[in-house]
């Protein structure tokens, strides 16, 4: 069970394998396309942009084959935790979700042992969110613990929950919504934070590290537009809960790019975590196909953050740092 793939060879991550005691791969943003038996009429709202948008700009880009690739390489690297940050589908629709679930349930796991939280994406429509349709879908993976349901209220669903995972503290939150079209941001909401909140401050829980997960990144695009357009309204609000705490991991998908920033203030620290999209097929392996391996010691830090990146050169995966990442 201990140990990187196989197939690296880079010492570092060797010496990190003696320290770490537990292991969480990140992967987000499939956006499994499925339209199956759908109608026509369907497209009459939001999914026309939407529809056009993937024919003239990201159809041609994002593999379902990729996301294959992906799961088979994390059954072969066996972590103990399965973490998911949304966008599993593109349109929100039910072909697209039976999909998601089945690439889900091929990990092989326990529901126990995978997390996973909506994108925006999984909301795409209102329909899709008065039908709760991502909750009917993923309902066993964003449980809490018994003994920890302390759910707020959020147009996705019951959010967040909470799961106690060896030395970490695993958060599912849910900053998805319906928006109009070409808009593409997030909402927390007090609920939420209240619910979270409480269970930070928990004594008998103050020794876990918190891995939290979420769509929408906790830091905000520099650009006022880009706030509006694709930020997470209150980002402000969430980070400054999760500064409660010494050390956190906050775990996001949707700029589909992958990288790490930094958060700190007090002596806490924040680690923001972003995992590419796990089928986009690009040249440039900084933004192509992969998920992240994060390694934890006994006593909750952070001591090993990497990518299993697609090579498509090589047909395979090969492991690369986190860089930082810079708004852009």
């Amino acid at each position: 069970r201990g140990g990187f793939h196989p197939r690296s060879r880079d010492g570092c991550q060797r010496a990190v394998l003696r320290l770490r005691t537990m292991r969480i791969v990140h992967l987000s943003d499939p956006h499994l396309l499925d339209l199956d038996g759908v109608s026509p009429w369907r497209f009459a709202n939001k999914r026309l942009t939407g529809w056009v948008n993937l024919r003239l700009k990201r159809g041609h880009a994002h593999r379902p084959r990729l996301v294959d690739a992906i799961i088979d390489d994390i059954r072969a690297l066996r972590p103990d935790h399965v973490a998911v940050t949304g966008d599993l589908t593109n349109l929100a629709l039910e072909p697209e979700f039976e999909r998601a679930r089945r690439v889900i349930e091929a990990l092989g796991r326990s529901p126990d042992d995978v997390s996973v939280v909506p994108g925006n994406h999984d909301l795409y429509t209102r329909g899709a969110q008065r039908a709760s349709r991502f909750m009917k879908y993923f309902d066993v993976f964003a449980r809490s613990d018994r003994g920890m349901d302390r759910a707020g209220v959020h147009p996705s669903g019951p959010f967040p929950f909470f799961r106690v995972r060896g030395p970490a503290l695993i958060v599912g939150l849910s900053t998805a919504v319906s928006r109009l079209p070409l808009v593409a941001s997030g909402y927390l909401g007090a609920s939420q934070r209240d619910a979270l909140a409480a269970v930070l401050a928990d004594p008998a829980l103050r020794d876990l590290t918190p891995v939290v997960l979420a769509h929408h990144p906790v830091l905000n695009p520099a650009s006022a537009l880009r706030r509006v357009l694709r930020g997470l309204s209150d980002a402000d609000a969430l980070r400054d809960t999760l500064l409660s705490r010494p050390e956190t991991l906050s775990l996001h998908g949707h700029l589909h790019r992958r990288g790490r920033r930094t958060v700190t203030r007090d002596g806490a620290t924040i680690h923001v975590l972003g995992a590419t999209s796990a089928s986009l097929e690009h040249h440039d392996l900084d933004r192509g196909a992969a998920y992240n391996v994060y390694d934890l010691d006994d006593a909750g830090h952070l001591v090993g953050a990497s990518a299993r990146v697609w090579d498509a050169s090589r047909g395979d995966f090969t492991d690369l740092a986190l860089n930082d990442l810079h708004d852009r």
